[in-house]
């Protein structure tokens, strides 16, 4: 199967629920945090910039496609 243009754009999610887990968890370090907490800051975090990178990504291949 032949990649196109749009599979570049499915990297958005991804990176965006990556990025989320990380600012999440150094928020929870930053704070006092032990593991717990960070794993839970973590995924709430990674959840919540999936979905925004999903809603972009839905976006860009509406307007450029």
């Amino acid at each position: 199967m032949p990649t196109t243009d749009l599979d570049s754009f499915h990297m958005i999610v991804i990176l965006s629920f990556l990025l989320g887990a990380a600012i999440g968890a150094f928020k929870a370090r930053k704070r006092g945090g032990n593991v717990a907490d960070m794993l839970q800051y973590g995924a709430v975090y990674a959840i919540i910039f999936g979905i925004v990178g999903l809603f972009v990504t839905i976006v860009i291949d509406r307007t450029l496609f």
